[in-house]
């Protein structure tokens, strides 16, 4: 029999802040993370706004262990913050013996220039390089002299992992996905099943990111992903909204201490929720689009729900992927009516990306961190900005204030461009 995963410890960081009480709080007041641009300067691009992570300094969560991860890259930073409160919450620091061979990372991270405007000076060279052969030793120069050699290491999606390892020296199996929007659900789920089969009894898991910058928004206002509503941003993401006109780039960090059931109980652990079911597929379909009859979704629900061994009806409320993209919302809702039959116009969805935008790499594990405090609390988050109904969205999105109700077993979907989808199944320990 597969050994029981439950959850012991949990942090974040975000555009509404960096504790998990008050960020809380903040999410079931429908408060929104969401403004102009201020990272860098956003006056020229279609969409001018996004939901930054606003006063974040890495010093005051490291401490004195700060000097050995300055390094460390924007969304590098916001793993370690997120992975340090998330090591104490668990209380593993105070915990005697603890084996740290046996103590594993799965994060789902992102990627990005980290120095852009020197980025884009030797990709100019670059190009001047391919029209003119004369110009490669300057093209060598440029991006000799002007690349930092560390930073440009610290761009490696697995620098994060890297960084959360040597923070903790933990020595056990450690893994880095980057499957776009989908990635920190998928590593939580794969980290499950790495404590499941008995390769480690710990595993620090979810995922960062941070692509607020020209190339991230230059990439997706290309697709037409981004909303454009510059005159009123802050009511922009409106998932499941008839008006809905693209997603808010967001950012931050969501980590999870994820634990053996039997070695939490042992050290005194409090346990918050336990993982039951896990499901992943691809759509194999088109890189950007999900499929239009949600296969890959409805095949990512259905095994999250046969491998929880857990009836549909028995789902008291899902986070959904929700971007606010046309699309996206239209076919979640119809793989969601497609799993839970009769019963999808009862379950209460939310997407908290209403209010925090869309972390990318690392929505699923923020968005699992609120499963967990909707069934710590018994209140469900919002779907904030939801004035139209849409005939194609015709389900409880919990629109606009959160709602008091009994929460016992959550789902929370993230489906990622390239045709990834992934689903989550917890519930409260009991």
């Amino acid at each position: 029999m597969d050994r029981r995963v439950v959850i012991t410890g949990m942090g974040w960081i975000t555009p509404l802040g960096f504790e998990i009480d008050s960020v809380w709080k903040r999410l079931l007041a429908g408060e929104s993370g969401v403004a102009m641009t201020s990272i860098f300067q956003a006056d020229e691009f279609p969409t001018k706004f996004s939901a930054e992570v606003k006063g974040f300094d890495l010093r005051k969560f490291l401490g004195p262990d700060h000097d050995a991860h300055r390094t460390a890259s924007r969304q590098s930073g916001f793993a370690l913050a997120a992975a340090r409160l998330a090591w104490d919450s668990a209380a593993l620091g105070k915990t005697n013996g603890l084996d740290r061979t046996r103590v594993g990372i799965y994060l789902g991270g992102g990627e990005g220039p980290l120095d852009f405007e020197n980025f884009a000076a030797a990709a100019v060279n670059g190009w001047v390089y391919e029209q003119d052969t004369l110009d490669a030793q300057r093209w060598a120069e440029v991006a000799y002299e002007r690349l930092d050699r560390v930073r440009e290491l610290e761009q490696d999606p697995n620098m994060a992992a890297a960084h959360i390892a040597q923070l903790f020296g933990v020595e056990g199996p450690t893994f880095n996905t980057l499957t776009a929007c989908a990635a920190s659900t998928q590593a939580i789920g794969e980290a499950t099943q790495i404590i499941r089969r008995g390769d480690a009894d710990v595993m620090i898991s979810g995922g960062c990111h941070s692509m607020i910058h020209p190339l991230g928004v230059t990439g997706f206002n290309r697709l037409t992903a981004l909303s454009t509503r510059n005159d009123t941003c802050v009511t922009a993401s409106r998932p499941f909204d008839r008006t809905r006109d693209g997603f808010v780039l967001g950012e931050g960090a969501g980590m999870l201490i994820l634990e053996e059931y039997e070695h939490a109980k042992k050290r005194g652990a409090h346990m918050f929720v336990e993982i039951l079911g896990y499901g992943s597929t691809a759509d194999a379909f088109r890189i950007t689009d999900i499929h239009e009859e949600g296969r890959g979704a409805i095949a990512a629900m259905r095994g999250a729900l046969r491998d929880a061994r857990v009836s549909p009806n028995e789902i008291d409320y899902i986070s959904a992927h929700g971007t606010g993209t046309e699309e996206n919302d239209k076919i979640e809702t119809l793989a969601i009516r497609a799993v839970f039959g009769e019963f999808a116009r009862k379950v209460p969805i939310s997407s908290i990306k209403s209010m925090m935008g869309h972390l990318i790499a690392a929505a699923g594990a923020v968005e699992l961190i609120t499963c967990v405090l909707a069934i710590r609390d018994g209140v469900l988050p919002p779907t904030i900005n939801y004035a139209n109904s849409d005939p194609n969205c015709d389900l409880d999105y919990i629109p606009n204030k959160a709602r008091p109700g009994k929460v016992r077993t959550c789902l929370s979907n993230s489906f990622g461009f390239g045709g990834q989808n992934d689903t989550l199944i917890v519930r409260g320990v009991g």
